[in-house]
């Protein structure tokens, strides 16, 4: 293998810097128009005529940075030509939205997620304890144990083990997580010049990434809900715009429950992001009944209903409201009565920490393991 070195050059190091920090400011525009590579690259070059954003680069040479680091490529000829958006790129915006929500946190805040109830995990916690029946033998601390054993009795030829004598590492049980996180995509998310749909999708662009690097072994679903509700893949999510929708909460619980009940985790959740209240869901027909005034008893008592529901399977639902509006508050306290669950008023500025610390939180579980 042959390594070649050159000199350390400043310039280059803080244009590499300058780079970094261009394609962070790429990827947000790519979520805040919803994935158009074009638009994107329009909005760009209009800021670097506004406010020189490129410094010395041109247009066409941070494209070609964009090229060279794998994040966009060339379209085919057969599909329309033009520039698409790889792969890697799609990655690379996950990680964008998990550096930046976990760099909000304070480093005081939530790091690895393991419950704090101890069991026969494989976390060793640094304390010992008595050892009880059941224990496993690899646990067992042999040099505190031995010398219980000879402080008793510090004869040799007479040595003994007494079961008072054994010390076993205390250990943390860790958990997985089965979480559908519900996103609102009813127009009000981008209405009253208040962008709420891109802070929505950071947070699950984040938590994707942050569950297949850290916690592969739990699972997350991504569930769109306007007149109705689907699931969408992770690779969906930047692409993801609101439409003329109103709101079927209803349909959105009903859908995150169904998956939730192919899951075998002991731990279910969902997390609800919205900025209204429930002003649609379909009647027994088929038919979308809609009425975006007020509080429509009929729509949310069957609203009520799934959440109902949801809490006899033991789904517990956290809903975060990126909006203060008065009926959306009053049903969200229903909502979170029916289901002994909890709600949160979350700024947009904070959404992606507020999202994070109770996910962290969540995956706690509040039985003590058993024994093998």
């Amino acid at each position: 293998m042959i390594l070649r070195y050159s000199d350390w050059n400043e310039a280059e190091m803080s244009r590499q810097e300058r780079l970094e920090q261009l394609f962070r400011l790429f990827n947000y525009l790519l979520l805040k128009v919803s994935g158009d590579l074009e638009e994107t690259l329009e909005i760009m070059s209009t800021l670097d005529e506004r406010h020189n954003i490129l410094g010395d680069m041109t247009m066409e040479e941070f494209i070609e940075e964009l090229k060279r680091a794998g994040l966009i490529r060339e379209g085919n000829e057969g599909e329309g030509g033009g520039l698409d958006l790889t792969a890697k790129g799609v990655r690379m915006i996950r990680q964008d939205a998990l550096r930046e929500i976990f760099g909000s946190l304070k480093k005081s805040g939530p790091g690895e997620h393991d419950t704090p109830h101890s069991g026969s995990g494989v976390e060793r916690t640094g304390e010992l304890r008595p050892y009880e029946f059941g224990d496993q033998s690899a646990n067992i601390d042999a040099t505190s144990t031995l010398g219980n054993a000879l402080r008793r009795d510090s004869d040799l030829d007479r040595f003994s083990l007494h079961e008072d004598d054994i010390r076993v590492h205390e250990t943390e049980q860790q958990t997985s997580v089965a979480t559908v996180l519900m996103i609102d995509i009813s127009h009000s998310m981008i209405l009253y010049g208040e962008d709420r749909i891109t802070p929505a999708k950071q947070v699950a662009l984040a938590m994707t990434e942050l569950i297949a690097t850290k916690f592969p072994k739990d699972r997350l679903h991504v569930i769109l809900f306007g007149d109705d509700a689907r699931e969408v893949n992770p690779a969906e999510i930047p692409f993801v715009s609101v439409g003329p929708f109103h709101t079927n909460t209803r349909a959105g619980l009903q859908l995150a429950r169904q998956l939730l009940k192919r899951k075998g985790s002991a731990n279910k959740q969902i997390f609800m992001v919205t900025d209204g209240k429930p002003s649609a869901m379909f009647e027994d027909n088929g038919r979308l009944y809609k009425n975006s005034f007020g509080l429509d008893p009929r729509i949310v008592n069957k609203t009520l209903d799934e959440a109902v529901a949801c809490r006899r399977e033991n789904i517990a639902i956290t809903t975060f409201m990126v909006a203060n509006d008065p009926y959306l508050m009053n049903f969200v306290e229903e909502l979170t009565r029916a289901n002994h669950g909890r709600a949160y008023y979350a700024d947009l500025n904070d959404l992606g920490q507020t999202v994070f610390v109770d996910y962290i939180r969540n995956r706690r579980k509040t039985v003590r393991a058993g024994r093998s």
